[in-house]
Formats: structure tokens, sequence, C-alpha cells
């Protein structure tokens, strides 16, 4: 049953809380808190240590995975601009997962306890609280059940040779992937083009949260129309 005047306590385990917001769950998880501060999720210490990720924990543990994955299809004799290649678009791939994920997963719009539950999970905390460094970057033990059940896909799409390297293109691209975000919400860019995903991506949480789902790259917004319009032409469009 959900509460009408219930209210989050932060003092406490939030997890179990926010489903009892129940239709009023989207707009609260959609103003940010601006802290640094890292919310405790679950009363279990284990639990708890499961969902806080330093970010230089992603590199380290998946770009040798990625490399034993390419290696696997050396061993099967391509050669270097082919394996190249194979690389390549498994990065490319990986970009418009990575749109998926975040346009379809992520943003789904929930007002059930276990719906609402279950998206500040996976992505409602990271709007709620876009700050909190040990839960940006995705933990290690939810990425490898990932890894799983992409591997047997990746293996059925493409040849048995050819897929280690595919895959291991795509481990490349999400750690890619997960160290920009960290970047972007806490970096000092001084170049054009970090400032520019810096940019794209603090609008989409704090302008446009509907809009603008690439974190990498904006090409999969341009193709699919999610991407944002300019200030200027929202001001002229509203005239």
């Amino acid at each position: 049953m959900v509460a009408k005047d219930f209210a989050v306590d932060f003092s406490k385990p939030v997890v179990f809380q926010v489903g009892h917001l129940g239709e009023t769950y989207q707009e609260w998880v959609h103003q940010p808190i601006l802290s640094n501060e890292s919310p405790r999720f679950f009363e279990s210490d284990f639990v708890e240590f499961l969902t806080r990720t330093v970010w230089w924990v992603i590199p380290t543990i998946w770009l040798p995975v990625a490399a034993w994955c390419i290696s696997m299809s050396v061993r099967k004799g391509y050669t270097l601009p082919q394996i190249a290649l194979m690389v390549i678009f498994g990065m490319f791939l990986w970009t418009f997962l990575e749109y998926c994920f975040h346009r379809f997963l992520f943003h789904i719009e929930t007002k059930s306890y276990w719906g609402n539950t279950f998206h500040y999970l996976i992505h409602g905390c990271h709007h709620k609280h876009p700050m909190d460094g040990l839960r940006l970057v995705i933990p290690p033990a939810e990425t490898a059940i990932l890894a799983i059940m992409f591997w047997y896909p990746y293996k059925l799409l493409f040849t048995p040779s050819a897929s280690p390297a595919i895959f291991g293109g795509g481990l490349i691209g999400y750690v890619m992937y997960d160290c920009i975000h960290y970047y972007v919400h806490h970096g000092q860019p001084t170049k054009q083009l970090p400032k520019s995903l810096k940019k794209y991506h603090l609008n989409h949480h704090f302008r446009i949260q509907d809009k603008g789902f690439g974190i990498t790259w904006a090409f999969w917004d341009r193709v699919f129309g999610t991407l944002p319009q300019r200030k200027a032409a929202e001001a002229e469009k509203s005239m």
C-alpha cells in the first residue's frame, strides 16, 4: 500500500523505501541532490559493499578480460588488421547497446513498489545522486552477469572464431563508457571534446532528462531522434 505523504529517510537504508513513493517516484527521482555523499542502500554490509565501486576497478578487471577474448581470435589465425576491424566493430556495437540500455531500460517509468525499487537500483539512484562517485560505474558483479548473458548471443550471431574478438571490442567499449561517464561527472576537462561530452551529459541530468541518452557518442541520439534541442531553438519554438 502506498503512503501518500511518504518521505524517504536518508538516515536509513534507502532501497526498500523508494517503492513506497508510488506514482510520485518519477518526479522525486528526477530532483537531484547535488552532494558527493553516498547514501546507504542496504542493512547488510556485504550487500552494501557490492553496490559501491571506485572507477579504476573497471579497467583493472575488464581490460584483461577483453585482451583474453581478443587473443582467442588471434590464435585462430586472423591477421592484425582483421582483428582490429573486429574489435572496432565490437566497440561500435557497444555504443548501440549503451544507447538501448540507457533509453529503454534505465529510463523506464515505474510506479509500483517493486518497479520503483528495481529502477532505483539500476539507474534511479544515479539521477537522484548524480555526484555519488561510488555508484557511477557499474559494479563488477552486475557486469559479470550481463557479460555472461551476452556472451552466448554473440557466439550465435558471429562465427566461433570471430565472436571472441568482437565481444572483446564490446568490453573495451564498455570500459570506455564507464570511465568517460565517471569523468564527465567528476573531471574538469580543458579540451573541447571532453568539455562537449560533459556538457552533453549534464544536460541530460539537469535540463532534458528524456533526451541525450548517448554517453560516449551522440550518434544514436541523432539516428533515433533523441538529440536534445539547443536552448535557442527551444526558445524560438516556444514563441
